[in-house]
């Protein structure tokens, strides 16, 4: 069992930025792939970024590609987030999540029902 705890978030203005961490609990987390995803009001979950089990593979949703960073430190067993030159638009409540799948573990799945532990989300307001 694993789970995950979200902080970082908060109100800021467009242009500025933003440093989601995701802190994990149990010793399988550098075992499993790792993804961040957003869900805004009305709107469905749609993933952001995800990280493979050792931190060399990186995919971003093209919406936040060359904006935002995804990385891990296994040791300290915390996914992070670095969200830069934010808009109006990246307003959401973020979540992390972990795959287990060992089989997709150096792969990056970008559906939610892919990921099996999920946290419980920390806002993020980007004001124009």
């Amino acid at each position: 069992q694993v789970q995950l705890v979200e902080s970082g978030g908060g109100l800021v203005q467009a242009g500025g930025s933003l440093s989601l961490s995701c802190a994990a609990s149990g010793r399988s987390f550098s075992s499993y792939a790792m993804g961040w995803f957003r869900q805004a009001p009305g709107k469905e979950r749609e993933f952001v970024a995800g990280v493979s089990r050792d931190g060399s593979i990186a995919v971003y949703a093209d919406s936040v590609k060359g904006r935002f960073t995804i990385s891990r430190d296994i040791a300290k067993n915390t996914v992070y987030l670095q969200m830069n030159s934010l808009k109006p638009e990246d307003t959401a409540v973020y979540c992390c999540a972990a795959d287990r799948d060992p089989a997709w573990s150096f792969i990056v799945r970008r559906t939610p029902g892919a990921y099996d532990y999920w946290g419980q989300g920390t806002q993020v307001t980007v004001s124009s």
